[in-house]
């Protein structure tokens, strides 16, 4: 009896974890969904316009846009590059801490 449940648990329970690889109520977020880290959405950006705003996930900044270089935290006020342009910016541990470490989005090929 046990291995017959076990069988019809697993069979009715597929469907629901394969969906949940697509997008979930944690990972794999869309744009402007409410996030806590980047890592949760689907564009690897958790972003907030000020620190008193709720964080949503938003596109990574394009080429000439403003950017912030990739953080440990999480979230971010301006978001990081699109795979293959590098953010040009205050890298020092000042520019980190007094939130002033924002560039701009240049493809280093140029």
């Amino acid at each position: 009896v046990l291995p017959a449940c076990l069988l019809l648990a697993l069979v009715l329970l597929a469907p629901a974890l394969s969906a949940q690889h697509e997008r979930g109520l944690v990972f794999n977020l869309e744009v402007g969904e409410l996030c806590l880290q980047s890592a949760q959405c689907k564009s690897g950006c958790c972003h907030r316009v000020s620190g008193l705003s709720l964080a949503r996930c938003a596109p990574k900044a394009a080429e000439f846009q403003e950017c912030s270089p990739k953080s440990i935290y999480g979230v971010y006020y301006k978001c990081p590059c699109e795979r293959g342009l590098s953010c040009d910016a205050d890298k020092t541990i000042v520019g980190s801490i007094t939130n002033s470490d924002f560039g701009v989005c240049k493809d280093p090929q140029d």
